[in-house]
Formats: structure tokens, C-alpha cells, sequence
């Protein structure tokens, strides 16, 4: 059964991209690290763009390899061809941007694991499941994994598959120039122009840069190396050339590119080639694979290039399909495209980590609540949450979609333990009950303790206020707000941010969201809303409309306890789930308030604790399920 579009095989990399823009790669003090590798980024690129796609690489059994593996899954490529090797360790690149014209990078892959595929590491059955594959040349630069290379085109060719080459030149993965040349992307070479077009007519479709194909075809003349090129095959040539777009010439090659099927490029300003190539082939691949015409297939891949070259990173810079439609729809009103925060929303909101289409959080971040019960220590504190904790996984390992929201400062240990499981995770940065808005000491009134989190860790601010606080009050509280979503955004966080009107003013229907309004237009774009239980159905749908109407990819809304009785709160959650921007609930104290005060006081087990905090956990998610499921019969009657 195909199930796969396409199939890559080759490099798989950890990318270590310096941080900073600007200066000598001997200079740079801090790395993001990315999924990288030239058919990973493509395998990766191709999934965001709805194709279901399948990699053929290899990395480490250690930390690096696990990265990858995870961070490939999330992004919905198959791995089923993937080997883990025990004795080799994932590749290594460390890139930086030096200005436009220089991008320094040096490869790390003496022995690494993808190099040690072997012929018998590619499984007939999992290349069967696909239309296509992609071969990339380096994987012919030596003979273990040349023989690798080949046995997966044969098996392709066996199946029908259509077969595509990426050249993919690297002069120094070829041995042609030095460790320090990584940024190089010509050097000419006889014997690997040799060794190429010994493959040219293995592939229905080879796609390079005019330096690419003068390796491939034997000269510095585009034109000549790409007579050469047809000489050795009938295959489509795809040639990309930077700002002025792409040609395809799936025939005779004409006096001029220009004479061949034109693809125009896209006026960016250029901020990191790095990669782009490998988001042209994801959108190449969209194009071609799914029938359309060459004209359009070359518009999706440069639009993808474009996109690209504007962004840090390599597969993190990629766009998901409805970015892409968006950008091809609006046009580029803002050249440097990772200034045009419309599109920067898009992007983000259309490639976020993990989905949660239903959410309910064990919420036990608090802080000063704890400190003024009976018994409390920071210890003691620090220890319940710890059951707290126990009693989330309790839930969670029979109820999908569980997770907590624990504090750095009262509950550390539990925190930590939380994170990296399948539990989402929030964390505070608020001082407790502070108005105006100020942050913990840890996070920094600038937020840049934000940059010591985990990514996976969601960020949890909760600010009072309410529509008719004075102004200087508003000023100072986004100003702060806004702090939070810029490191929060540069960090690849997430951030929640909970509100709670009733707690300063009187309100009515249209007091949440006016609140809300008022924070969307400060350019606030929260990934989670936290909000209080409302009375009615009308009142929630006047909040839905006030975040849609600003933000209408936001993850949703979690509805908060406030301390109230278990069945209340169990009423206002089967009417919040009938609201489709309700996500679920994140409840703390109606969970955890009566166990913290007698197990503080020494009157209850740690057992007795965890059971007792469980129950309400689940009795919470039943009245939440409760809700969903009379929603649906309703709307299916």
C-alpha cells in the first residue's frame, strides 16, 4: 500500500545555529539547536506542506539522535527508515550568519551515523509504501552509502516510484576542500563530476543550483553543463537560481534559461541561505507529486525558498501549508518577511509543538495561597507538590490530554519531573497577586530568564485588570505583557495568559472581552486564554468572537476554578464544553485545598492525598466529557 508521497534519504543533522547576526562564527556566544541535514529539512518541509513523507537516514543512540527522532515524529514524518546506530554519533553542524553574502558553517561528521547506512539497512518494505523517492548526491561521495543510495533507487524503480536527485554538492563532504570550507559551494572536480553522471539516468527529476549543475556537468558554463547534464539523461532539470526564481527544462535545453518554464521569484530581503534549498525542493515536491503544472510547482518552491532565506534556521524557517497559501495569497508587503508580524503569527501558529485538542490542568503553581496555610514551609510546600504531581500522572494514565501548571520557586522538584513526559507543562512568572503586573526575580522584569527554560515548558502569567482601570494602569501592565510575549516568541515558547476581571471591578457580559480587545490591540497574541467559568452560552460566544476576530488560530481557552465547590464547578465545565474555543480547564485549588490543609497539618497520608486529589482530577475531566458529549449528540441531531 503507498501511504507515502515521497521518501528522502541521506544526512540527518543536529544544527547549531549561532545566535548571533552579524560577527565571525569564532565570535558567536550562543547556538539554537534545529533539525538539520538536507533530506531531514526536506522530509520535514514536505510534511508541513500536507505531503506524507518518510526519511531514510541514521543517527546516534544518544541524546542528538533521540532529539531528532522526537522532533521528526512531531512534525509527522514517518521514521520507519530510520536506523539507530549504536556505535556511530549523530552529525553535527555549527552555522552562523555573517551578513548577507556569508553564512560560516562547519561540518562535523567524521564516521557519523548517517554515513554508515549500508545496502542492507533500507527496507524494501517501507520503500514499497511510497510514490517517490529523493537521493541526495552526497550520499554518493563514498561506497558504503553510494551502495546504499543505489539499492533504494533500484528498489523505487522496481515499485514504479518516480525517483528525484537533489545534487546536493558539499565540495568538502566530498573530500575537495577542507573542514573549514563548509560554506563553499563549488569546487571543481573531475572525478565527482565522474561519479555523478554515472547516476544522472537513474532519476526522473534532478533539481540543483547552477554551481550544482556545473559539477554535474563538467564546466562553469550553465547552459554547457546543462546540455552535458541531458546528454546522460531525460529527466526534468529544476535549476535554481536565488532571487531570479527557477527553471524547469523537462526537454532540449534552450539558447536561454529564460526559454524554459519560468519560475519567478519573490522580492525578499535575504537574511539566511542556509537551507533554503531544501524548503524550494519541499515546495517543488507539493507541486509535482500532487499533478500540478510546472508553473505553479516552481511558483509553491520559490515562494518556499523565500520564505526561508527570511527567517533563522533551516526547518524551523519552512512554512506549513496555509502559511504558504496566505503568503501567496497577500503578496510581500514587508520585504524582510520576519519583520511582518501578520505573517510571523501565521507561521508561528501553523508549525506550534504538539496539538491539544482538549486540555484539562492539575493547576498547582500557587504560591502565596500555600505559604499562609497551617504547617507551611518552603519544604513542606515543595513535598506536596510533589504529590500533586503524582496524583496528575495518576489521571493522566488512563485520560489523554492531562497537565499541570507547578512554580520554579515552591516547586521545583515537582516541575522538573514533569517536564519532558507527555504532560504539558505551564510555569508562572507573575509575583503572586501583584497589580500592576510585576515578574518573578528569577524571570526578570525583561523576561530574559526566559531564556533558561525548557521549550516544552508553556508560559503562565496571570494579570489583573479590567476594562475600566485607568490608563497609566493599562500602560504599565502591556507594557509588561508585551516583555512576556517578545522572549516568550524568541524563545520558542508558548505563553498563557490568564485574566480574572472580577477579581478588581464589577463586570458584565462584555467585560471579559473588552479586556480581551484591549490586549489584542497592544499586538498581544497569547497561545492560551485562561478565564473565568461564565453563566451563559451568549457569554461565551461573545468571548469567542473577541479572540477570533483578532487571533483565529489560538490554541483555545482553559477555564479556571477560583476555589469553587467541586459540583459547581462541575456545572459551569459541561456549559464552557459546549463552547468549540473552550479547550478544557485548569483548576487548582478545588483540586488540591482541602489534601494541602491536612496533609500540612500532618492529618492525612501522602496516600490519602494523592487519591483524594485524583478523584477531583477525574471528577473534573467526567463533568468536562460530560459536556463535550452532549454538545456533539446535539449537533448531530
Amino acid at each position: 500500500m503507498r501511504d507515502l508521497d515521497v521518501i528522502t534519504m541521506g544526512r540527518s543533522s543536529v544544527d547549531l545555529y549561532g545566535e548571533q547576526v552579524g560577527g565571525r562564527l569564532e565570535d558567536m556566544a550562543s547556538f539554537r539547536k534545529y533539525v538539520g541535514g538536507s533530506p531531514t529539512n526536506m522530509a520535514t518541509g514536505g510534511a508541513r506542506l500536507g505531503l506524507r513523507t518518510g526519511l531514510v537516514t541514521a543517527v546516534g543512540d544518544e541524546p542528538l539522535g533521540r532529539f531528532l527522532r522526537e522532533e521528526l515524529a512531531r512534525e509527522g514524518v514517518d521514521a520507519g527508515g530510520i536506523k539507530i546506530d549504536r556505535e556511530r554519533l549523530t552529525a553535527l553542524v555549527v552555522l552562523g550568519i555573517r551578513d548577507d553574502h556569508h553564512f560560516p558553517l562547519v561540518f562535523y561528521r567524521e564516521n557519523c551515523a548517517d554515513m554508515g547506512l549500508r545496502p542492507e539497512d533500507i527496507d524494501p518494505d517501507f520503500v514499497a509504501r511510497a510514490g517517490a523517492v529523493v537521493a541526495t548526491g552526497t550520499h554518493w561521495s563514498q561506497p558504503g552509502v553510494a551502495a546504499a543510495s543505489q539499492r533504494l533507487v533500484d528498489l523505487a524503480a522496481a515499485h514504479g516510484a518516480r525517483r528525484i536527485l537533489d545534487i546536493d554538492y558539499r565540495p568538502n563532504l566530498w573530500g575537495v576542500a577542507g573542514h573549514g570550507d563548509g560554506e563553499s559551494r563549488f569546487v571543481a572536480s573531475g572525478e565527482v563530476t565522474a561519479r555523478l553522471q554515472a547516476i544522472l539516468p537513474l532519476f526522473d527529476l534532478i533539481v540543483g543550483t547552477e554551481e550544482e549543475f556545473h559539477i554535474a556537468g563538467g564546466t562553469t558554463s550553465t547552459l554547457e553543463a546543462l546540455r552535458e547534464v541531458r546528454r546522460h539523461t531525460e529527466a526534468t532539470l529544476v535549476c535554481k537560481r536565488g532571487p531570479l526564481g527557477s527553471v524547469a527544462l523537462p526537454g532540449d535545453i534552450p539558447e536561454s534559461l529564460e526559454d524554459g518554464v519560468v519560475g519567478e521569484g519573490f522580492p525578499v530581503e535575504v537574511f539566511n541561505v542556509l537551507g533554503a534549498g531544501d524548503g524550494f525542493m519541499a515546495g517543488l515536491l507539493r507541486g509535482w507529486l500532487r499533478g500540478e503544472d510546472w508553473p505553479t510547482s516552481l511558483t509553491w518552491a520559490n515562494a518556499c525558498g523565500a520564505l526561508a532565506v527570511s527567517r533563522h534556521g533551516c526547518t524551523p524557517a519552512y512554512p506549513s501549508w496555509e502559511e504558504l497559501r496566505f503568503f501567496l495569497e497577500r503578496g510581500v508587503p514587508e520585504r524582510a518577511l520576519r519583520k511582518d508580524a501578520i505573517l510571523e503569527q501565521v507561521h508561528w501558529s501553523t508549525t506550534r509543538r504538539r496539538s491539544w485538542p482538549e486540555l484539562g490542568v492539575f493547576a498547582f503553581d500557587h504560591r502565596s495561597q500555600f505559604e499562609a496555610m497551617e504547617g507551611a514551609t518552603p519544604e513542606r510546600i515543595g513535598a506536596f507538590k510533589e504529590l500533586c504531581l503524582r496524583a496528575a500522572r495518576r489521571v493522566a494514565m488512563d485520560q489523554p490530554g492531562c497537565g499541570i501548571l507547578c512554580d520554579d520557586r515552591l516547586g521545583r522538584r515537582a516541575l522538573r519531573e514533569a517536564t519532558g513526559t507527555d504532560l504539558w507543562v505551564g510555569r508562572p512568572v507573575e509575583v503572586p497577586g501583584s497589580r500592576p503586573l510585576r515578574l518573578e526575580p528569577e524571570v526578570g522584569e525583561a523576561a530574559e530568564g526566559l531564556t533558561a527554560w525548557p521549550v516544552t515548558q508553556v508560559v503562565k502569567v496571570l494579570c489583573f485588570c479590567h476594562p475600566d482601570d485607568p490608563d497609566p494602569l493599562w500602560a504599565d501592565q502591556l507594557a509588561t505583557l508585551g516583555r512576556v510575549h517578545r522572549a516568550a516568541r524568541n524563545r520558542g515558547l508558548e505563553w498563557l495568559l490568564e485574566v480574572v476581571p472580577s477579581a478588581v471591578g464589577e463586570g458584565d457580559r462584555e467585560t471579559v472581552p473588552a479586556v480581551i480587545r484591549k490586549i489584542y490591540g497592544a499586538g498581544l497574541t497569547p497561545d492560551w486564554w485562561k478565564l473565568e467559568a461564565l453563566g451563559s452560552a451568549e457569554a461565551w460566544r461573545a468571548v469567542r468572537e473577541a479572540i477570533e476576530s483578532h487571533d483565529p488560530r489560538t490554541r483555545g481557552i482553559l477555564v479556571l476554578g477560583r476555589d469553587a465547590p467541586l459540583e459547581e464547578l462541575g456545572r459551569h465545565l459541561q456549559l464552557a464544553a459546549r463552547e468549540p474555543l473552550v479547550r478544557g480547564f485548569a483548576v487548582g485549588r478545588t483540586v488540591f485545598g482541602d489534601a494541602a490543609r491536612a496533609w500540612l497539618q500532618g492529618k492525612a497520608s501522602e496516600e490519602e492525598c494523592v487519591r483524594g486529589m485524583a478523584e477531583r482530577y477525574r471528577s473534573l475531566w467526567a463533568s468536562w466529557s460530560d459536556g463535550r458529549a452532549s454538545a456533539e449528540r446535539e449537533n448531530h441531531a
